[in-house]
Formats: C-alpha cells, structure tokens, sequence
C-alpha cells in the first residue's frame, strides 16, 4: 500500500484550495484505514496468511513469508511481523478486525528481514518482542547492512519506517508463554538456517510453527549450518504436531511430511558437492551444478542454490 507523493499532495491540496475545502477537511480525505492482511484461521483461535514464493520487493511490500497470530484467553500472540512495516501494520490490522485482546507478544522465528522488518508496526501495541537469545548480536552484526542492502529493491518510501528492532526477551533451550489458559511452547535450536532459529508449538491446537526451518516450494536458504539443519530434522520430525505453518509454503501443511521437500534438497546438495570435493573439482565449479537434479522441484532456485552450494562447499570440504 503505496504513501501518497509530495508532489500528488501538493496537487491535491492546491485543487481543495480553490473548491473551498480546508487542510482539516483534506487530511480526512487522504487519511484511510488500514486494510487487513487477509489471513485465514487454520485451526481455532489460530490465524495465518501465506506469504508469496518471491524475493522482496516494492511491488509485493517484502509479504513474502508467513505471518501468523495466536489468541488465547487473556491475550495474542503474533510470529513474524513480515517484511515491511505497512504489512505490519495489515497484519494489527487483521488482529484488531477479530479481537480487541492485549498484543502481548510478537514473537521473531529468526533475523531475515522478510520477518522482522514489520516489527516497527507493532510499538504501539505495547508487545514484547521475543527472540532466539542469538537474535540480537546477530541484528547487531546485520541490521545497518539489511537497511541499507533492501534500500534498492524495496524503495526509499516502503523502507521509510523500518527499523530495527531487536527482542527483549531472550529465549534459551525451551520456555512457555501463556495466553491464557493457552500455552506456548517455544525452542531455541542449534545453528540451522541460522544460528537463531526459533520455534512455536501451540499446545492447545497442535499447531507448530516452524519459521525457517521449514521450507515448501520457496527454496531453502542457508545463513547457518547444512549439516547442522540435517543433524536436527529426526528432533524436528519427533515433534508430535497435529499440522505445521512453515516459514514458506501452503498453510497448513502437513506435518512431519512437511520436511521432506527440503530433506531431499539437502541430501542431492550434500551428495553432489561431497563428491565434487573428492574429485578436485573447484568451488567456482562446484556450485555451478551442484544440486541440479533439484531444479524443477523449486521456486527461486536460481536466485539462491549456488549461494547454498557454496556455503555448503565450504563447511563440507573440512569435514
């Protein structure tokens, strides 16, 4: 949802002039509300909207992952505030349309910014923002550059309000939260996607949300550990949910079978670069192929495999 111009305002306000009407009178008719995100309940108390299978843009307000918010008996709890602070602000909007409830947590899966550049919606709202206890050396590390590096693609007027905004209240191994008489178990894992990743299961629905640890049909990105997000998908497999919200891909989604997509990518990655190692072939050359047979089972695959390929060359060749 685009901001109106200097120059339209200007237009605007000159034409109001002549017909009479008043700055007062003109703020009104500029001023609108905010239009919902148009999630969907997956599950009592439970909502989500899916984001899109592209990479961050003007034309599509950086909604390109799953937002999702919880109600329970005393409060919300929102995961993921999206990738602008105008979907930030659709998606308060989205909760106020169903609830008058406190926003008593917003809770970030992880640092990129498709999921927490939105946070700055929510100030006013009073939530604490919760995080993986990595989360903040990791803004610290990465905020300016997210700012200035998404500038481009996103345009100066849709990067306008984003700030970054780290949590302050940090999780370490497992820890509940409840909404009342509606508990929130959240876990903070081993370096995966990244060395952040943060994980939400709804006791009273079974639902889990599994920010990026889970990919459907957007392909995996790798800011962590191959081998780490490998070493850990029989624990997330265990975790007994009755459906998943991924971090990209349909919601709901079947759980565990959600993971198998991803666990197929990893496993022709891992094999085509480990044998790429023992043949001499170099990274440069490595990566241009690696994970190949891949390719038509995946959205943006050419926009991220040889970043995946070769920061998996690079852990694999020191195994």
């Amino acid at each position: 949802m685009s901001e109106p111009t200097r120059r339209s305002v200007l237009k605007t306000g000159v034409f109001f002039a002549c017909c009479g009407i008043s700055h007062v009178r003109l703020a009104r008719a500029q001023s609108s509300p905010v239009e919902a995100l148009p999630v969907k309940e997956i599950t009592g108390g439970v909502f989500a909207f899916a984001g899109r299978p592209e990479m961050m843009a003007a034309n599509n307000e950086g909604e390109i992952c799953n937002v999702s918010f919880i109600i329970g008996d005393e409060a919300v709890a929102v995961i993921d505030s999206g990738g602008s602070v105008a979907e930030g602000r659709q998606l308060v909007a989205a909760i106020r349309a169903r609830t008058d409830k406190p926003i008593r947590y917003l809770i970030n899966t992880h640092m990129h910014p498709d999921h927490i550049f939105g946070n700055a919606a929510f100030g006013e709202t009073g939530a604490i923002v919760v995080g993986h206890h990595n989360l903040p050396r990791a803004l610290t590390a990465r905020g300016d550059y997210y700012l200035q590096s998404y500038r481009d693609a996103m345009g100066s007027e849709l990067m306008a309000d984003i700030r970054i905004i780290p949590p302050t209240k940090l999780i370490t191994g497992e820890e509940q939260l409840d909404l009342g008489n509606r508990k929130l178990t959240l876990k903070a894992w081993k370096t995966a996607h990244t060395d952040n990743d943060l994980t939400i299961f709804d006791e009273q629905s079974g639902t889990f949300f599994t920010g990026d640890l889970c990919f459907i049909e957007h392909l995996p990105t790798m800011d962590g550990s191959l081998l780490g997000w490998i070493a850990q998908l029989e624990e997330l497999k265990g975790i007994k949910a009755t459906f998943a919200v991924p971090g990209h891909g349909p919601v709901p989604s079947a759980w565990p079978q959600a993971l198998g997509q991803e666990q197929r990518y990893f496993d022709a990655l891992a094999r085509d670069i480990r044998k790429a190692i023992a043949d001499g072939v170099p990274m440069a050359e490595a990566v241009k192929t690696a994970a190949e047979s891949e390719r038509n089972n995946w959205r943006l695959f050419d926009e991220y495999n040889v970043r995946n390929a070769t920061a998996a060359f690079a852990e694999l060749e020191w195994e």
